[in-house]
C-alpha cells in the first residue's frame, strides 16, 4: 500500500465513558487518532463478492498500524462526515505494518 493511495483522512474514536481530572464520568466521543487511510465503499466487484464476512459490511479501510493503539470493534471511524462501526480488524500479511478494517455505515 503506497502512501499516495492513502488519501482519505479518518478519525478513530472511542465512545466509551471516561473520567476527567475531577473524577466525573464524561459520556462522549474521544478522538484517539487522526490518520490517513485508503477508503473503499462496497461495490459489485468480484473482490467484494468473495468477501464472506457479512452482507452488512459496506466499507473497507486500510491504514498503517498506530503504535500504542489496539484497534477493535468498540471503536468508531469517522470518514467524510459519516460514522462507521468497526466489524473486523485484520493485520495485513501478519507483518504488523498495515491494518485492514471492515466497517458498517451507521448513518444508513
Amino acid at each position: 500500500m503506497s502512501f499516495g493511495k492513502m488519501n482519505t483522512f479518518i478519525d478513530i474514536i472511542s465512545t466509551e465513558p471516561t473520567k476527567d481530572a475531577d473524577g466525573f464520568v464524561i459520556h462522549g466521543d474521544t478522538v484517539l487518532a487522526s490518520v490517513r487511510a485508503y477508503f473503499e465503499q462496497k461495490n459489485s466487484t468480484e473482490k467484494w463478492r468473495n468477501m464472506a464476512q457479512s452482507d452488512e459490511v459496506n466499507a473497507l479501510f486500510r491504514l498503517r498500524t498506530i503504535p500504542g493503539l489496539a484497534l477493535h470493534n468498540r471503536h468508531v471511524i469517522v470518514c467524510e462526515g459519516k460514522r462507521y462501526n468497526i466489524y473486523s480488524v485484520e493485520n495485513v500479511k501478519g507483518r504488523g505494518m498495515y491494518l485492514e478494517v471492515l466497517a458498517v455505515n451507521v448513518d444508513g
